[in-house]
């Protein structure tokens, strides 16, 4: 789904047609306000919002979204002689910036890449959902070698910290690898690295 913000009635009617021709499903609204009104309803997507708009900008409305934890991707469309606007824009998170005016082909495009970029992120967050309910499931000492393994540890050292003997460090290790469901070691530390928060990775 397609979320379509824009307060020209005309260019909404242009490109909710030029979207719902190429198959694409489309949602229209006259100010980032009127979208902001309609969020519990709102289906998952991506976003194209002019950048200029009376009351709430584009830039604004990304804001105020990122507030809010909702992260569908932004495609900002920017009149000429705003593309220091876009460039905002892009810094605060949006997927793409086109100038008007554009081709069919490349609001398409712009398109495609958001929803492709909404897909992707989707599946990471599924995934990074399972591993946090995976790390639930490790007991507190599994939890310590895991913390030492990802800190790149050997068992030995491990075990000194944790005033345990090498073995029962790789008895911790074989336990947590299967509960978590990894290979290898190298498997082990990429999962959980991805689904800590970016503030976390060094923990």
């Amino acid at each position: 789904m397609v979320h379509l913000i824009d307060d020209d009635e005309a260019v909404r009617h242009a490109l909710a047609f030029l979207l719902v021709s190429s198959g694409v499903a489309v949602q229209a609204y006259e100010s980032a306000s009127a979208f902001l009104e309609s969020l519990s309803s709102v289906q998952p997507g991506c976003i194209i919002t002019d950048v200029r708009m009376p009351g709430m900008s584009g830039l604004d409305l990304q804001r105020e979204l990122v507030s809010r934890r909702i992260f569908l991707p932004v495609v900002v469309m920017t009149g000429h002689g705003d593309v220091p606007l876009a460039v905002q824009a892009m810094k605060a998170g949006a997927v793409d910036f086109i100038e008007k005016p554009f081709s069919d082909g490349t609001l398409l495009a712009a398109v495609r890449e958001a929803l492709a970029r909404y897909a992707h992120e989707s599946l990471q967050q599924n995934s990074n959902n399972e591993v946090q309910a995976k790390l639930q499931r490790l007991t507190r000492r599994e939890r310590e070698v895991l913390d030492g393994l990802i800190s790149g540890l050997p068992n030995k050292t491990i075990a000194y910290d944790l005033n345990i003997s090498a073995r029962t460090v790789e008895i911790h290790r074989a336990n947590l690898m299967a509960k978590m469901g990894a290979g290898s070691l190298p498997e082990l530390v990429r999962m959980v690295l991805l689904a800590r928060a970016p503030g976390e990775r060094g923990k």
